[in-house]
């Protein structure tokens, strides 16, 4: 064997030691959005992941697709159904991943979660807080929870979140371009709007699940309300509704809105109901919308008067990828100081970068469909 070869050969051993060492899980302590300090080899191997699907898939990388040990994924693939099927399709993985139930049905399963062996356990703050309890099951038998927190959307907790994405993952860096560019966004739409010194536009939103015919969840200080404050809007339903709820109707006309906003996802119930998303085509989405602004006493609303009525993807929420959200709500809101955004571009740009899927539908559109793509 010539010298050359012996050197070859173990040049390669040593560099598949390195490259072991590197992958080896080493003891960390991770600030949790709680500001929990919770022990953990990072990156975890098997993760039982609660909430925020998209954002672990984001910042993880390739990898934590096969980290994966269990989810709750009924929300998910209930309300974005062709999403998680381009998801199953690119990665046939997730399909055998365990479910464990979800907590917002009550089905979650301490048992389950159990027998999926995670070495790590995520989950949404409400969801830490709803199982409360019964978490101390998972931590008698040594497994770690960390909690995030995109729901609350606040630029803070955004970041926060992605952080400890981060961390746990392995992918830290990855983490840091990716909250770094949220901030951006944030962060054009606040000095924007602060050096403008306009009035605040009067703002509605509804998630639009039930059609027309009932009025369903508007938003006060969290998700959708929160993001309508942080792109410069009064949120007309903040006086009256704290976290969701329905806004009665004659309130809601003596609140005058200028601007309103119909949120929906792909899959509904009702043939009415605001249907927008992966590979609904942008003539449904607006039919669907022009049927909200026939509602009783609607016609006479300054929104309704002016055009300003909007569709909006409900699954893009409670996310990381709402930046693209926030951005179409800066440029409906002040049309005149965003010009140059692009919100769409935005959230599949996003999609191109971070994910291994392409989705193609609509996903914001005016009622006039003077934004459509």
């Amino acid at each position: 064997m010539s010298w050359f070869s012996s050197l070859g050969r173990a040049s390669a051993v040593l560099a598949l030691c390195a490259t072991a060492s590197l992958s080896v899980a080493k003891p960390t302590v991770v600030e949790d959005v709680l500001g929990r300090k919770v022990k953990i080899d990072a990156p975890a191997k098997r993760v039982l992941l609660g909430f925020y699907i998209e954002d672990y898939f984001a910042v993880g990388g390739d990898k934590s697709f096969d980290r994966l040990a269990g989810m709750s994924r009924g929300w998910f693939v209930k309300s974005r159904p062709a999403t998680w099927a381009m998801y199953v399709a690119s990665k046939p993985q997730l399909a055998r991943v365990p479910d464990v139930g979800n907590v917002q049905d009550q089905t979650f399963s301490i048992e389950k979660a159990l027998a999926t062996r995670p070495d790590l356990v995520i989950l949404a703050d409400w969801q830490y807080k709803a199982l409360g309890p019964e978490l101390a099951r998972l931590e008698s038998a040594g497994i770690p929870v960390v909690v995030i927190d995109y729901n609350a959307q606040t630029l803070e907790r955004h970041l926060a979140s992605t952080r400890v994405l981060g961390e746990v993952t392995g992918e830290t860096a990855r983490a840091q371009r990716i909250a770094a560019d949220y901030r951006q966004v944030v962060t054009t739409l606040t000095q924007r709007i602060a050096k403008a010194k306009r009035p605040q536009p009067r703002v509605y939103i509804e998630l639009g699940d039930k059609g027309p015919a009932e009025y369903s969840y508007t938003y006060g200080k969290n998700m959708w309300g929160a993001m309508v404050q942080l792109a410069g809007g009064n949120n007309v339903a903040a006086p009256f509704v704290e976290s969701w709820g329905a806004i009665h109707p004659e309130q809601l006309m003596a609140s005058k809105p200028e601007v309103i906003l119909i949120a929906g996802y792909e899959n509904v119930t009702s043939p009415t109901a605001m249907q927008i998303g992966q590979a609904i085509p942008a003539g449904n989405v607006q039919q669907r919308l022009k049927g909200f602004t026939q509602r009783a006493g609607w016609a006479g609303l300054p929104a309704v008067k002016s055009g300003r009525v909007h569709a909006v993807y409900h699954g893009a929420t409670r996310s990381i990828m709402d930046a693209a959200l926030l951005q179409y709500l800066g440029k409906t809101l002040y049309p005149d100081l965003f010009k140059d955004l692009d919100p769409a571009a935005t959230y599949l740009g996003f999609y191109q970068r971070y994910l291994p899927i392409r989705p193609q539908g609509t996903f914001m559109l005016s009622v006039n469909g003077s934004d459509k793509r």
